[in-house]
This record gives C-alpha cells, sequence and structure tokens, in this order.
C-alpha cells in the first residue's frame, strides 16, 4: 500500500529525540501518540499486533523499511547495528551523528582507531551537495564513505574519487560495499578540527600535546586557541581528535538502557542526550500496554 506524505512524515519522526525525550522526562508521550495515528498502522495493521508502544516501533520500523520510503534513519540504524554494534563494541568505538564539519553536518561519524564517516543519500535524497560534503569532510576524516540506495551508487561511484568508499543498503538491511575507502591523513585541517570541537575538547587536545591553553579573556581564547591548532601537525591533531571524542563522547554507559529497547529504537537512544535519571522512565513508557498509551495527553 502506498503511503502519503503525511504518513512517511510520521513514520520518521516517531524515531525523533522529540518522542524519546518525551518519554524519557514524562514516562508518556503525546506527540507519539499523535504519530502513529497519522502513520496509518494502526488501520493497515491488526492492533492486537502491536500490543505495547515497543511492538509499534518495530512495526513502524519494519513499514519506513520498505525499499523506497527509507529515510536517514533506516540507514544510520544499519550502521549501528551493522558496524558500530556489530563490528565494533561500545565499549572500544563510539558514534556521533550530525557532527559539523565546515558548512556541512555529518550523519555517522565512527571512531575506533581512527576516524570514519558515513554520508548517507537514500532514496529521499539527492547527490546536489555531495561534492562540497566530501570536500570538507576531508579536511577532518581519515576515511570517507558514502552508503546509499542502489538508485545512487553508479552516479557517486562516477563522480567521486578513487579513496572515496561507497556502500549500498540493500534488502533485508544488509550494507554491500561497492569501493573500499583508502585512508587520507594528508587532507586534514587542524583549523577545521578544531572549529567541529568542543571547546573543552580543544583544551584537552592541547595539553595532551604538551601544549598549554593560553591564559587569555574568554573573549580571547576561541582566536587564540585557533592559531594553536593552525601550527600543529594534522597526524597529531587527527589523533588526537579521535581519542579525545572517544573519551568525551563515549557511549559504554548506554549499554544496559540499549539493551532494554527495541532494536529499531537502539539507533536514537545512541545518538539522543538523555538524563540517566530518566531512563527507567523511557523503558517503563516503551513497555506500556498500546491502547493505554493512544490515550496518552
Amino acid at each position: 500500500m502506498a503511503l502519503n506524505a503525511t504518513q512517511l512524515s510520521a513514520l520518521s519522526r516517531l524515531f525523533s529525540a522529540s518522542v524519546l525525550r518525551e518519554m524519557a522526562k514524562k514516562g508518556n508521550s503525546p506527540l507519539f501518540a499523535r504519530l502513529l495515528v497519522d502513520t496509518g498502522l494502526l488501520t493497515r495493521q491488526a492492533q492486537t499486533a502491536m500490543q505495547t508502544v515497543s511492538a509499534a516501533f518495530e512495526a513502524a520500523f519494519a513499514d519506513l523499511n520498505q525499499l523506497g520510503k527509507r529515510d536517514e534513519y533506516v540507514y544510520r540504524a544499519a550502521l549501528t547495528h551493522k558496524i558500530l554494534l556489530g563490528i565494533h563494541s561500545l565499549n572500544t568505538a563510539s558514534m556521533l551523528t550530525e557532527f559539523r564539519v565546515g558548512n556541512s553536518k555529518a550523519d555517522v561519524v565512527i571512531l575506533n582507531g581512527t576516524s570514519t564517516v558515513y554520508e548517507i543519500k537514500s532514496e529521499r535524497d539527492s547527490l546536489a551537495r555531495l561534492e562540497n560534503q566530501i570536500f570538507n569532510y576531508r579536511k577532518v576524516f581519515a576515511k570517507i564513505y558514502v552508503i546509499a540506495a542502489e538508485s545512487h551508487v553508479q552516479d557517486i561511484i562516477n563522480c567521486t574519487s578513487s579513496d572515496i568508499g561507497v556502500m549500498s543498503l540493500g534488502c533485508r538491511n544488509r550494507i554491500s560495499t561497492k569501493r573500499e575507502a583508502t585512508e587520507q591523513i594528508n587532507s586534514i585541517c587542524p583549523v577545521t578540527i578544531f572549529e567541529s570541537l568542543r571547546s573543552t575538547e580543544a583544551s584537552m587536545i592541547l595539553r595532551n600535546l604538551g601544549i598549554d591553553v593560553p591564559d587569555v579573556p574568554n573573549t580571547m581564547l576561541y582566536s587564540v586557541m585557533r592559531e594553536c591548532f593552525s601550527r600543529l601537525a594534522p597526524e597529531d591533531v587527527h589523533q588526537q581528535m579521535v581519542q579525545t571524542l572517544k573519551k568525551t563522547r563515549k557511549l559504554v554507559s548506554l549499554s544496559s538502557l540499549v539493551d532494554k529497547m527495541p532494536k529499531s529504537l537502539q539507533p536514537a537512544v545512541l545518538t539522543t542526550q538523555l538524563r540517566r535519571a530518566d531512563h527507567e522512565r523511557l523503558i517503563m513508557a516503551i513497555n506500556t500496554p498500546l491502547d493505554e498509551a493512544l490515550n496518552w495527553t
């Protein structure tokens, strides 16, 4: 059954940070209830098959995961399960999403011994911004992959250089590598890395490299630190960026919460800032009977 724009939008928004935060903060989510109705799932599937909020998320993801409907979240879920949790683990690697790099935002970055960025081009995306995105990513990350719908793959191979990795997301969420990425450190720009970091992270990198953080007024600190980074070796800054971000943005503390979430919701939990004190409320909300959740107001 073809879905209209309202239903597709509602399916995508179910997995948004707004829904998760509302559940975690209040133990319920009127937004979830409204969006679930808007998806049309309740009329397309027997409600008895979705007895809990958790089951409703799984059904919504299955709907969203059909070829032609898949959005960025479906691709992010595949990367989370196949690479972050499949090849690596929360103990050894970290994942960043929507990480600002120049005038672009990296969809998914995985940090283990090095840095790898994954730019998503789903069925719903065009390739118009890809050249500029790759230009920016070269300045910060060692490896670049574009993970795309099969319909985009050949165009991406044709319009990118041989060091750019290309992946496709097939049916059943299988990721296949069409071209391996080559690690390229020579394009790393220390200043661009600095501009992508939090001030505390930039300070940690300087200290780790034996450089004293300048003792200047806060109004001057940004420009002075930026100048410090401009004089550093790209390889050193990249290595320290990976080590620092793995510490400051580590995900291992979420392991217990992730294990209690439906698989479809795990990528959202890993990329949404939630207070530890709110974890139990989120678990309670996820396990709420669906007929009760539909009355959330």
